[in-house]
């Protein structure tokens, strides 16, 4: 058999599993300090809802893995977590609003790979389900800078209203029913350029001098500060008062269900390109799943946990990435393995992840290993330590040995790794 993974999906090793799940702590951490708590939802979601007219949209669609059931059901994985966030609610439309969650997992999309992106990824989102406040959109896009400013990620917010591209198609004299074809071309602009973007709008049936004067309303930012939408984006620019969130009326956000302020979250001097956030407010998806009997306004975030690794990647280049959690791994003699276990256990109920040399092949062995595996400090567990009650505490950096009592290694290693 040739083992190999399907195109797009990856293994993630221990020394990158720890940075990721470091990451993931610090972002729930955040989430929860804004208030939102945890909801989880199957990676299988069924097809009609997927594919209803509120949720992504024909680009997304044409990227869903699609699958069918023993009894014959269209079902797809989920390609983001908003839509499954939207049919949650309206199968819970009695869940009292606003409705402050955040959901961490898997997504997939069968697109195209490159850096920072694969087919099977990982969104972080946050969302506020049942306000229309504009400082409920301004919050989402403060916890996103929050968030990295605790990741010391240096960052660029850009920020619209779809209401501005609508207008924008609207004095472009853009048929209507080429609105979303527009928009999703303009989408491409930092990725394929202008000249690209005018030739894929007319390849879409629009003509070129209505897609040149859509190109050039959305690249001038004083053209339509009048406007219905940037009127509703100026309390959320009021609200954040920020230089690193900046309004870029080229900003279009692919995916169809956005209805009004939209922001994606870039890295400054990095050479990941892609957004490493990115939302907006979706005020008429969750009402669909109700079948429109109901407007529920919604706005949230997401954070691409692929891309923001790939950031911190680089910014640590010379810092060695942890190979194991183990803080304190114990040597016993080959004859006081039972020792050794019992110290194990006093150490972990201090609160100290240890390991123990089960194979107790000898000292030499036992300390290469910890040094294979960077484990910061070995427990000697021998006949004269424990005739005394106590054990060697080596430190692996500085070679420095000490003769403690378990608790005091426990208060030792604790100081040292705080």
């Amino acid at each position: 058999m040739d083992l190999q993974l399907p195109r797009g999906m990856r293994d993630f090793p221990p020394e990158e599993k720890i940075l990721r799940d470091e990451v993931i702590a610090i972002l729930k951490n955040l989430f929860e300090l804004y208030g939102f708590s945890p909801l989880e939802t199957p990676v299988v979601e069924r097809w009609e809802a997927l594919s209803a007219k509120y949720s992504g949209g024909e680009e997304i669609l044409k990227e869903t893995f699609k699958l069918t059931d023993q009894g014959g059901r269209q079902l797809g994985l989920r390609y983001d977590l908003t839509v499954p966030l939207a049919r949650f609610v309206g199968m819970n439309p009695t869940i009292k609003r606003p409705f402050k969650r955040y959901q961490i997992g898997t997504v997939y999309r069968d697109g195209p790979i490159k850096k920072g992106r694969t087919r099977e990824f990982y969104q972080c989102d946050a969302d506020i389900v049942g306000s229309s406040s504009p400082l409920a959109d301004a919050e989402c896009v403060q916890l996103a800078l929050d968030v990295f400013e605790r990741f010391k990620i240096d960052v660029v917010v850009k920020i619209n209203n779809r209401k501005v591209l609508y207008e924008l198609v609207r004095a472009a004299q853009i048929p209507e029913k080429f609105t979303e074809a527009a928009i999703l071309s303009l989408d491409k602009l930092d990725k394929i350029g202008p000249d690209e973007v005018i030739r894929e709008m007319v390849e879409r049936g629009i003509e070129r001098t209505s897609a040149e004067r859509f190109l050039s309303g959305a690249q001038d930012p004083q053209a339509f500060k009048n406007s219905e939408g940037y009127r509703e984006l100026e309390p959320v620019l009021s609200a954040l008062r920020d230089s690193r969130v900046v309004w870029t009326p080229s900003l279009a956000r692919g995916l169809s269900y956005y209805t009004g302020t939209i922001y994606e979250v870039y890295a400054k001097d990095s050479s990941v390109t892609g957004s490493l956030a990115a939302g907006g407010r979706y005020d008429n998806m969750i009402g669909q799943f109700l079948g429109g009997t109901e407007k529920i306004p919604a706005v949230g975030i997401s954070f691409g946990l692929e891309p923001i690794l790939e950031v911190l990647k680089e910014q640590r280049r010379d810092l060695p990435l942890r190979k194991t959690v183990t803080q304190v791994y114990v040597i016993p003699f080959k004859t006081l393995v039972a020792e050794g276990r019992a110290v194990c256990q006093r150490l972990r109920r201090a609160g100290i992840k240890t390991d123990i040399d089960f194979s107790a092949k000898g000292i030499s062995d036992g300390l290469k290993y910890a040094n294979a595996y960077a484990i910061p400090f070995v427990v000697i567990v021998g006949p004269d330590e424990v005739a005394q009650g106590k054990v060697k505490l080596r430190d692996m950096r500085s070679g420095e040995e000490q003769l403690l009592t378990v608790e005091e290694v426990a208060r030792q290693v604790a100081q040292r790794l705080s």
